[in-house]
Parts: C-alpha cells; sequence; structure tokens
C-alpha cells in the first residue's frame, strides 16, 4: 500500500487540470450546439451594400407581408424563426446604395417605412404599394435560406405583374 500526501500545491495542480478539462468540454459542447442546425427563414447578402428585404408568407389569417429587414454586405438576417409553417415563401429586395432590386412576378404590398400587411390585394387603395415578390417553394423543409448575390436589375420600375401567390 502507497501513502501518498498531498500538499496545497498538489491539490490546486489537479483542481487546475480538472478546471481545465470542465472548461474544455464545455466549450465543446457549446459548439455542438451552436453548430446544430436551426429551423428558420434567413436571407444572406453577398452584396457589399445595405439592401433592404420584405418577405410574404400565408398564415392562418390570410395573407401576410413584412418589411423591411436591412441587411449589411456580406451577412445575413433571420426573417421567420422556427420551423417553417408554410411551403411557399416570397421576396422581394432593394439595393438601398444602387436602387436596384431582387423582385418577381407575384404582386404583394410593401410600405415606405417598416410594415406589417395583411392581404396582397388592392395595395394602391389601402395606401400602400404594389411590389413584385419572387416565390419560394421551399418543399415544405423546416428551414430555407436565401442569398442575394447577383446585381440587381438597374430598372427600378417593377414590371407589370397578374401573378397569384400560391395557396
Amino acid at each position: 500500500m502507497v501513502l501518498t500526501i498531498w500538499g496545497a500545491s498538489d491539490v490546486t495542480l489537479v483542481w487546475r487540470r480538472h478546471a481545465a478539462v470542465a472548461a474544455a468540454a464545455a466549450a465543446l459542447l457549446s459548439l455542438g450546439w451552436a453548430g446544430a442546425a436551426h429551423a428558420d427563414f434567413r436571407v444572406c447578402n453577398a452584396t457589399q451594400n445595405l439592401v433592404g428585404v420584405g418577405i410574404g408568407y400565408r398564415a392562418q389569417a390570410g395573407w401576410i407581408t413584412e418589411g423591411w429587414w436591412h441587411i449589411e454586405g456580406s451577412s445575413c438576417k433571420t426573417l421567420i424563426e422556427g420551423p417553417l409553417a408554410s411551403r411557399f415563401y416570397y421576396l422581394y429586395a432593394e439595393d438601398a446604395e444602387r436602387g436596384g432590386r431582387w423582385d418577381g412576378p407575384i404582386t404583394m404590398c410593401v410600405a415606405d417605412k417598416e410594415f406589417k400587411i395583411a392581404g396582397v390585394t388592392d395595395c394602391v387603395s389601402r395606401g400602400f404599394q404594389r411590389a413584385g415578390f419572387q416565390e419560394y417553394d421551399t418543399g415544405e423543409q423546416a428551414s430555407w435560406m436565401v442569398q442575394l448575390s447577383d446585381a440587381p436589375a438597374a430598372d427600378a420600375t417593377p414590371p407589370p405583374s397578374t401573378g397569384t401567390p400560391q395557396q
């Protein structure tokens, strides 16, 4: 039988080793959680310019459009947090510096300032503007990411649009 007598410095050294191991384990666990995929709808701006983004979707109460999210160049923002409830989402974005846009054939309502608008018809008579949104079919996946990377069109006039959102 061997009897080991530890002094205060020995106990401190063992405690520091345990603390270091515990800190390393905590760091690895936090990296695992941070790296886990989160369900949401994200938009990434791969340009160098500030971009304003609006989104449209079907909720239980009907059609909703929301905006503006301001996304700095080379960054991303989450527009909808949590698992996606719809299959189809609609996106409209404007380059705040060059005036171009990312748009599509589906007409929805937007406003000059921050907005959350119920309904996608009679935009002008209700005091809003019309904008052409691009449809994204998520295939009913829980999360989706759109990357704005191409140079937006220089034409600032929305094309005539008679499209309607998918149900």
